[in-house]
């Protein structure tokens, strides 16, 4: 039987790495569902989701290979907390992932404090 870790590029697997390091709980390649720029229902399937912060990842192996930028447009569209990593590209991707979830979670924090002051 093949292992999902098989089918991980080298870049997700410096990811995955890093995430079990962290203790970090994902899934791979977990279908989300949301509408494309053309209001078209759509199913993507990022590289990781971590279940427990409700962030999804998405791994640019070769940025120069795919659109990224479209689909970071359309997550957002679909409000969709997703964070695009460059692990061959980058040598602090592992200190920017950590901020962008920690980013994700204060926006989230100011957005319930803005509701729980209309109470």
């Amino acid at each position: 039987m093949n292992s999902i870790y098989e089918s991980m590029s080298q870049a997700e697997l410096l990811v995955c790495d890093f995430l079990k390091s962290k203790r970090i709980f994902w899934t791979y390649e977990q279908p989300v569902f949301l509408s494309d720029d053309n209001n078209r229902p759509r199913i993507f399937c990022p590289d990781f989701y971590l279940p427990e912060l409700g962030i999804y990842i998405e791994v640019i192996g070769n940025p120069n290979l795919n659109d990224y930028e479209r689909r970071e447009n359309i997550y957002e569209k679909n409000n969709i907390a997703i964070i695009f990593i460059t692990p061959f590209n980058n040598k602090s991707w592992e200190r920017d992932l950590l901020n962008e979830i920690n980013e994700i979670h204060n926006r989230r924090y100011e957005k319930l404090k803005r509701i729980n002051r209309c109470y």
